[in-house]
């Protein structure tokens, strides 16, 4: 039978019952309060914020916006890879500053120079600003890290979760069939892959696991705004080809976009792509934001992350 982790059911009953009181008196998701609310949540829960030996913000040239990015090289003086991440929100919530956390763990585990993404956000640019800038900081990365003159592996790899997932996702798809940009590898944390919400994990996760069926709706209409297919628009049902990069994937049983990951893994499976997936049985979507409560889950994913970077896939 399955059964949400001992370690996170009491905060989220509280939660549940704090939002049903909201809610009866009248609330409703704004921007500015979902945007406050991601930042609290990861703010008050993660709190174990690593040092990185050396941390800074640049720009990356775009067609018409400079995209801000944050830069984390965990040994300076040493050349390594480059992993390019890209937050979750809902492409509504989110920035380098509440994933600064994540974004330094990440860095330290898996040995990567880290380049956290700032991309647009709706309602005020809705899709498909996000994702251009998304491809243009994985086109364009390597003459920031030039300018900087960083060492570095000229091996690149992208990823990210829930909303962020979807647009590593994305860019994997466009750059595919473009042999200039080879990806070494992906990883996609609870990735958000279907922007018709066709899985039936959205039906029986929807309600009460923090994340609501309700509220990704309510997300999507906010970031298509002009009647865009958003079939065409969900990695999902994108082409798939031997060409994509190998992929891991990290879903929670309790996260209403479990299915997606699990399909889209299928799928790369289907064409000959390297794959993996670590899956936890008990817990929700949004774990990550969620560490003091599940520290060794925590551990464990950012362990795993470090080991496929590396090609080490033993998870």
């Amino acid at each position: 039978m399955r059964q949400l982790s001992p370690k996170i059911t009491p905060w989220l009953n509280q939660f549940n019952q704090q939002m049903a009181v909201l809610e009866a008196n009248g609330y409703k998701p704004t921007c500015t309060n979902i945007r406050e609310g991601l930042a609290y949540l990861t703010a008050v829960f993660v709190t174990d914020i690593p040092k990185i030996a050396w941390v800074q913000d640049d720009l990356v040239k775009s067609t018409g916006y400079p995209v801000p990015v944050r830069i984390y090289h965990p040994s300076p003086d040493h050349a390594l890879p480059v992993l390019v991440y890209f937050h979750g929100g809902g492409h509504m919530a989110g920035s380098i500053t509440v994933y600064d956390a994540i974004c330094r763990k990440i860095a330290q585990a898996a040995k990567h120079i880290v380049i956290s993404v700032d991309y647009r956000l709706a309602p005020e640019c809705p899709y498909p600003a996000a994702v251009e800038d998304a491809y243009h900081v994985v086109k364009n990365i390597w003459h920031v890290l030039d300018d900087r003159k960083l060492n570095y592996l000229p091996q690149l790899s992208i990823g990210g979760d829930s909303a962020g997932g979807a647009l590593s996702a994305t860019v994997a798809n466009k750059l595919q069939f473009e042999p200039n940009t080879p990806l070494h590898a992906q990883v996609l944390i609870y990735p958000s892959l279907d922007y018709t919400l066709s899985s039936a994990s959205v039906v029986e996760n929807g309600v009460g696991n923090l994340l609501s069926t309700k509220k990704v709706t309510w997300y999507f209409n906010h970031y298509f705004q002009h009647q865009e297919d958003r079939k065409t628009a969900s990695p999902l049902f994108a082409e798939f080809s031997n060409k994509l990069p190998p992929t891991l994937v990290i879903s929670a049983e309790f996260c209403p976009l479990r299915d997606e990951g699990i399909d889209y893994l299928a799928k790369l499976k289907k064409v000959g792509v390297a794959t993996d997936h670590l899956h936890f049985s008990d817990l929700p979507h949004t774990f990550l934001n969620l560490e003091n409560l599940v520290k060794e889950e925590c551990q464990r994913t950012y362990q795993s992350i470090g080991a496929w970077l590396n090609l080490n896939k033993s998870i």
